[in-house]
């Protein structure tokens, strides 16, 4: 099994793909679909308006940013505490699975994980932080 550590570059840059879209599709959406709106429904959860605009952002720029491999760390950071208060204040209530109407924590949850494993992995070879910073990903012995 030694042979798969050689595609590790390529699973990392599946991982971060798959993140980096996910998060672009959700921000792309709260940014330039009613911006305002959902930073009203986060000030609706008892959280101040203002993170509403964070979140959005975080979710559009910080997605960019993990797609391209630029400062992947601190934006898996960022975008693991966006998902991780989406599940406590939006669909933790909901259970696991939840409903047809009322979506559940599994996605999100799911969705942190990716962006928690490349907190501590980073964007690995096939990156812009990798080329800037001659590393950025696990390395070989």
């Amino acid at each position: 099994m030694r042979y798969l550590d050689r595609l590790q570059p390529l699973a990392l840059l599946v991982v971060r793909l798959v993140l980096g879209v996910i998060m672009v599709a959700h921000g792309y959406h709260k940014v330039f679909g009613g911006l305002v709106q959902f930073s009203h429904m986060v000030g609706n959860m008892g959280l101040p308006v203002w993170l509403g605009y964070v979140a959005a952002f975080t979710e559009l720029v910080g997605g960019l940013f993990i797609l391209a491999g630029f400062f992947t760390r601190p934006a898996a950071f960022a975008i693991c505490i966006d998902l991780l208060v989406a599940i406590w204040k939006v669909h933790w209530r909901n259970g696991l699975t939840g409903s047809a109407d009322r979506p559940g924590f599994e996605f999100p949850l799911a969705v942190a994980a990716l962006a928690f494993a490349l907190i501590f992995v980073g964007a690995g070879p096939i990156s812009i932080d990798h080329v800037l910073r001659g590393g950025g990903g696990i390395k070989r012995s």
